[in-house]
């Protein structure tokens, strides 16, 4: 059972652009089951099962990102309550990463007859403004290698079959500040504020489903001064990478509208640009399928931002699929059903022993 796995995983912190302390943990577990562990130039963890006589066919990648949404100095410890396991980030992703690398142990003990590679990847970079980093170096590194790419991320039953599509921005709006009495300067976040509320009144298609969020907003220094900064961070996803252009440049035009407005500047950077459309993954798709059937799981498609959206300019089937059954993800309270993980596992392995059977590439 991959319960001890979770319970290590979890409690050791993998804030996104810090994950070193998990990516030790995880690539010295699997050395420990005795695998061949590389670490890149990104910070993920890689580990290859390649039999002799298919070193020239391509590989089904696994990949299950390390990183959480919670920031340093957060209390990641895990309690037990009634049946599930509770603590920040026990989840999302650190159930998947357990679940995987039970698989790797099982492998040792009851190994699959691999007629192609099989990859592992602990991946750094999937969380917020990390922007799919280690899987987008994963595939620049290594898409010649490859035949499919499955992202282990999510709950049991769901297979995420077309990628989000998402752009992000940071917008820092800059004036001369000074004295609220003494002075008459532009406020930067005034400027700020004239730019949320443009921002949310840009019309939204509901169909295809086209978000817009203002997520982090702040600046100025004291009461009684004019902010001379103020910063904010903006979402904006859709599922057509038209609408989603269109936005981008609505949105664009808004901020910089807002600034001029209101006598300040305002200087953007895009911190975010994950690929969206089809992830072409029907082939891969009917193997997750015989998977599921096996393990008499009812399977639901979805659409999302996840990993696997890495894969979309490479033209590498893909998909990403759950292994765990929770709720609550990224909240403080996150939880996982325990006994989820039994079946998690024997889903994964059959999904590999499947592909085994009947490749996509």
């Amino acid at each position: 059972m991959p319960l001890s796995y979770l319970k290590l995983i979890a409690q050791t912190p993998a804030p996104t652009f810090r994950e070193e302390r998990r990516a030790a943990l995880i690539a010295g577990l699997w050395q420990d089951l005795g695998y061949a562990v590389e670490r890149d130039a990104a910070g993920n963890v890689l580990t290859r099962l390649t039999p002799p006589g298919t070193e020239d066919r391509p590989a089904l990648l696994l990949a299950s990102h390390l990183d959480t949404v919670f920031d340093e100095g957060t209390d990641v410890t895990v309690r037990e309550d009634a049946g599930r396991l509770v603590g920040p980030g026990v989840g999302d992703n650190s159930a998947s990463l357990a679940v995987v690398t039970a698989l790797l142990r099982d492998l040792r003990a009851s190994p699959l007859p691999l007629r192609r590679p099989l990859w592992v990847a602990a991946n750094v970079g999937e969380e917020g403004l990390g922007d799919l980093r280690g899987a987008k170096h994963l595939l620049a590194e290594h898409r010649a290698q490859l035949g499919a790419f499955l992202a282990v991320d999510g709950y049991l039953g769901v297979a995420v079959t077309r990628g989000v599509g998402v752009r992000r921005y940071r917008a820092s709006f800059t004036g001369p500040g000074g004295h609220s009495w003494g002075d008459q300067a532009p406020s930067a976040l005034h400027a700020m504020g004239r730019a949320i509320s443009a921002l949310y009144a840009l019309h939204l298609p509901v169909s295809p489903r086209t978000t817009l969020n203002v997520g982090v907003a702040g600046g100025g220094t004291s009461v009684n001064s004019i902010a001379g900064s103020a910063e904010l961070l903006l979402d904006l996803r859709s599922l057509d990478g038209d609408v989603l252009t269109d936005l981008d440049r609505r949105a664009v035009a808004a901020l910089h509208s807002a600034a001029r407005d209101a006598g300040v500047r305002v200087q953007l950077e895009r911190v975010g640009d994950r690929p969206g459309g089809d992830l072409r993954g029907e082939a891969l798709l009917g193997v997750v399928r015989d998977a599921a059937r096996d393990g008499r799981l009812d399977l639901r498609l979805a659409s999302s931002s996840t990993d696997a959206n890495a894969a979309v300019p490479h033209g590498l089937p893909a998909l990403a699929v759950g292994v765990y059954r929770g709720g609550n993800a990224h909240r403080t309270d996150e939880w996982v059903q325990v006994s989820s993980l039994t079946p998690g596992l024997k889903f994964l392995r059959r999904t590999v022993e499947f592909y085994q059977r009947n490749p996509v590439a």
